[in-house]
């Protein structure tokens, strides 16, 4: 469960995570692990926003939806999976908050 603040928390399951390859530096590890974490979460189906946080959330990320309304999130800042798919939460909390 991702909780955003009081009133607003994601179940874990509406996350689809997948994992590719990092591009650039790391070492000779970086092209044989997939360490960098693609989130999805398909925000016009959620359950878990309010009709008007989910309103404003689509109209200011609206660049960042695909045409059937889903959020796409990467991270390979770190050079494990765990470490950036937390990332992804933690960019997709903040981007909630606002």
């Amino acid at each position: 469960m991702l909780y955003v603040n009081d009133q607003i928390s994601i179940p874990r399951e509406e996350l689809q995570f997948s994992y590719v390859r990092s591009s650039g530096p790391g070492g000779q590890n970086v092209n044989k692990t997939a360490t960098k974490a693609v989130m999805r979460w398909d925000v016009a189906a959620t359950p878990s926003l309010p009709d008007d946080v989910r309103g404003r959330f689509q109209a200011r990320f609206a660049r960042r939806l695909t045409q059937t309304g889903e959020l796409v999130l990467t991270s390979q800042r770190y050079r494990d999976q765990l470490r950036n798919t937390e990332d992804c939460l933690n960019k997709l909390a903040e981007m909630v908050r606002e």
